[in-house]
């Protein structure tokens, strides 16, 4: 990654001299097949011309235009050959004695990607066919074509493409014309140019893709009628699998809620949606090219969780077509701008236009966790961030960008109104429709539109860091009527902002074999300790919680009697959204060393099975899990797992035949089988000597099967094989890959070590596969001989890699599963002996040893149970 960098102050001073006007970009890509290794052992390269026209505030100044490439063939400024070798240092083109307006045109040869950074190649092993797209954010457009990396240079783009006749190649904007003949076996594309977008949000996908289109019509208030081409895309090979009717239903009713809701009309033209393999993120949105992981096409049974997820996705994408494509933030401090809000309005409308009306539950269970992971962490930062560089940017792809952002949003509607919150968004994209903007730009229309004072608002929510916890405080009289309920707010030590927070505070009590809610009131909670005058003379509650319905973004705890409430009868809640509070709370809980390990094992193991929510199901299967293997006391783990296993074994022959929670119970039972019966049932399963009633073990839940198998070493070599034969897909592959390296054997570790760390032939899946199965719960042992390599090896492989599989390779080769003060030892002593490594570098292994000591508290906690 050496010179990839940018700084923000490069960025202002070139943003302060440069406009630019136009982009002509061609790509010729016909050279994405043929032989698979280059005759000259380089890289496989293709010809990418990009011509940009900018004017200059200074002429006579400097500058530099940003390309990442092997080679250059020509630089033209202004008319002028430039001499590449003097120009061109492998990542920035000088640019000297700038003229009032410039056109510079540059020749190179740039390289296809394996990684999913810049134009990425991709060989489908079913029939040998090419695939290609891009994926640049935040700044590997350059790894395509020459340009000015970043996102507050907008301008129109014209691109065209060469590439085999009988592709189907899409970009932002549309076909211009028909396709015409290059030569024998090519054709050349043109696209019209762009409205005026960012760099990052570019695209090209090319290959020969499966296209479903459609189409959606809209009469607009003006009296004209909006026309929108829509089409889906993904490879010949998941075709069959492609349930493109469902993706375009939720396109149609999202094109509705955002332009009824608005009130600006869909800016790009058309909307293609192509689902792309080995795609690093869930989706990017490109505007009128939106890219998404082919996970997303399901190739055998999901539950309705995986449905409401994707159509999440598809919403998310959507309303960044005007927060982030219509209006740009002005640099990566401001990314919130843009991922904020489309988290909020994916879940928003959701709710309020699709059939997935418990978004907000999912949203309080799963995104609000990643939030709070990532609000406890020392890399914690404000929603409104301080990046420097392109490498501080990459990593504030995080749960305080996006999820705590889209909880300070939520929080936002319920202080200042829903209609003022959204008749603010429709000043703001009216304002600032393709331009660029700050925080204050945002303030100030909410501003106008609620009344409120949003500059203090904004200090105490997008200006500081932490999470603050809420607890309930009560007396009663001797009639057992509250005299007074208080809610006490704290903050962490090193974020002590007490924040206003407007919340409902519910009171619940048990009735006829239920918990329901008899009393709610709506406050507004500031300082240490708020009284809520209107609960006084209430009958005295079971349960109360502080943030019912999930208006804020709180750490919610609960009094003494709460507590013993849930720990007896959290089952009894009958409310969905009520009932994934109180788990997430109790997962707080585990996770702050508060609650031992067992007893959330135990709360689990106990009312997990009448969980009707399949999504909070899913999630309490994964905070168990991880509660077993890390917060755990080692000497209750093979207990603890033996339990959990004997649970799932249980639920899964008492779910309905057929239904989600059947699989999800399946599931559970392949991540925590350790006992040779439960192992002889999967094996069973994957062979057709046993069977349990509806559960149709697909090639999926045959995969899921075997990593279990193979990780317990009851899998060879042979059967993994044999598996791969029946499933020779690119999905196949990545199993394939996950389950060898699962194996518990020193002679797989090693090689799966030498393949990521000591050499970069893997692709981007194929590496997140090997990473996967590297390190294993129960093969602690066999990892120990890795600890100190993997210190030793972390500025070479940074150094070497590119950022995204650099970052892989950090997180995943980190040794938390060791779980021991030796190893946080080592991890504080690198720190400390590598003062002067990048900071990207050190965050990442800063959040590693938080989450290793967060780990050491809570099986202190539990062992003292």
């Amino acid at each position: 990654m050496p010179g990839e960098n940018l700084t923000r102050e490069e960025a202002r001073r070139r943003a302060a001299l440069l406009t630019v006007d136009a982009y002509e970009v061609a790509l010729d890509l016909r050279s994405a097949v043929g032989p698979e290794n280059p005759a000259d052992g380089g890289p496989r390269t293709f010809r990418s011309v990009s011509t940009i026209r900018f004017r200059c505030a200074e002429p006579g100044a400097s500058s530099f235009a940003d390309l990442v490439a092997p080679s250059v063939a020509a630089v033209t400024l202004n008319g002028r050959a430039l001499d590449p070798a003097e120009v061109f240092d492998g990542t920035r083109i000088a640019l000297d004695d700038l003229a009032a307006e410039n056109v510079l045109t540059v020749d190179a040869h740039c390289a296809y990607s394996r990684t999913g950074e810049g134009l990425h190649r991709f060989v489908d092993p079913e029939d040998g066919e090419i695939y290609l797209y891009t994926h640049y954010e935040p700044a590997d457009a350059r790894r395509v074509f020459a340009n000015f990396e970043q996102p507050d240079l907008k301008a129109p783009y014209t691109f065209t493409v060469t590439a085999p006749a009988e592709w189907t190649v899409i970009s932002n904007g549309a076909q211009d014309g028909p396709v015409e003949p290059a030569d024998d076996t090519a054709a050349t594309w043109r696209f019209v140019p762009t409205k005026p977008i960012g760099t990052y949000i570019t695209a090209v996908v090319a290959g020969p893709y499966h296209v479903v289109r459609d189409h959606y019509s809209r009469k607009l208030p003006d009296g004209t009628t909006l026309e929108i081409p829509l089409s889906a895309l993904c490879r010949k090979g998941l075709a069959p699998h492609f349930d493109a009717d469902e993706i375009l239903t939720v396109t149609k009713q999202g094109l509705d809620f955002f332009h009824e809701h608005f009130d600006f009309p869909y800016p790009f033209g058309k909307y293609d949606q192509a689902f792309v393999p080995e795609y690093n993120i869930g989706a990017m949105e490109n505007p009128g090219c939106v890219t998404f992981r082919e996970e997303f096409v399901y190739r055998g049974k999901v539950t309705q969780a995986a449905y409401e997820r994707r159509a999440n996705v598809i919403l998310h994408e959507m309303a960044h077509m005007w927060f982030g494509d219509l209006v740009t933030m002005e640099w990566w401090d401001d990314l919130w701008l843009k991922e904020s809000f489309a988290d909020f309005m994916g879940s928003f409308s959701q709710v309020e236009a699709t059939r997935y009306t418990s978004a907000w539950v999912t949203f309080a269970n799963q995104r609000k966790a990643w939030a709070y992971r990532a609000d406890q962490l020392p890399s914690t930062h404000p929603v409104t961030a301080d990046i420097h560089d392109l490498e501080d940017a990459k990593l504030n792809f995080d749960g305080i960008t996006y999820a705590k952002g889209a909880s300070v949003l939520k929080q936002l509607v319920a202080y200042a109104g829903r209609d003022a919150f959204l008749e603010g968004a429709r000043r703001y994209f009216k304002r600032h429709a393709y331009g660029n903007t700050r925080l204050t730009d945002l303030l100030s229309v909410l501003e106008e539109t609620s009344g409120r004072d949003m500059a203090a608002w904004s200090r105490s929510w997008l200006q500081t860091a932490g999470v603050n916890s809420l607890t309930p405080q009560l007396t009663y009289d001797a009639a057992d009527r509250v005299t007074e309920l208080a809610v006490l707010q704290e903050a962490p030590a090193d974020h002590p902002e007490l924040r206003p927070h407007r919340v409902a505070v519910g009171l619940y009590r048990r009735h006829a074999g239920e918990l329901v809610r008899y009393a709610r009131v709506e406050v507004d909670v500031t300082g240490p300790r708020t009284v809520v005058p209107e609960l006084r003379g209430a009958e005295r509650p079971d349960l109360v919680l502080v943030n019912d319905d999930d208006l804020t973004y709180c750490k919610m705890r609960f009094d003494e009697q709460s507590l013993a409430t849930l720990r007896g009868h959290l089952g009894e809640l009958t409310d969905p959204l009520a009932r994934a509070l109180c788990w997430s709370a109790l997962w707080n809980l585990t996770r702050d060393g508060l609650m031992p390990a067992r007893d959330y094992l135990e709360l689990v193991l106990r009312f997990a099975g009448a969980e009707t929510d399949i999504g909070v199901l899913q999630m309490l299967h994964l905070c168990a899990r991880t509660a077993l293997v890390l917060y755990s006391a080692p000497e209750r783990r093979e207990r603890g797992a033996a339990e959990l296993a004997r649970g799932a074994l249980s639920e899964l022959r008492l779910a309905e035949p057929g239904s989600g929670h059947q699989l999800t119970w399946a599931r559970f039972l392949a991540q925590t089988a350790t006992a040779e019966a439960d192992l002889q049932l999967l094996r069973g399963l994957l062979d057709g000597t046993a069977r349990i009633d509806g559960l149709d073990v697909d090639q999926e839940l045959r995969w899921t099967f075997l990593a279990a198998l193979a990780s317990a070493g009851a899998a060879d070599k042979a059967l993994i094989d044999a598996e791969l034969t029946r499933d020779d897909t690119a999905s196949g592959r990545r199993h394939h890959v996950r389950c060898l390296a699962s194996r518990p054997d020193p002679e797989v570790k090693a090689e799966a070590w030498k393949t990521v760390v000591e050499s970069d032939t893997l692709s981007n899946a194929l590496t997140e596969a090997t990473l996967a199965g590297f390190d294993q719960p129960g093969q602690r042992k066999l990892f120990a001989p890795y600890v100190e390599p993997y210190f030793a090896a972390l500025e070479r492989v940074w150094r070497e890699r590119s950022i995204e599989i650099g970052m892989a390779i950090v997180r995943g080769l980190f040794p938390l599963l060791q779980g021991d003060r030796r190893t946080l030892d080592l991890t504080d002593a690198w720190l400390a002996e590598h003062i002067g490594a990048a900071p990207a570098l050190r965050r990442l292994v800063l959040e590693a040893r938080d989450d290793l000591a967060r780990a050491l508290r809570a099986q202190e906690c539990d062992a003292a149970a």
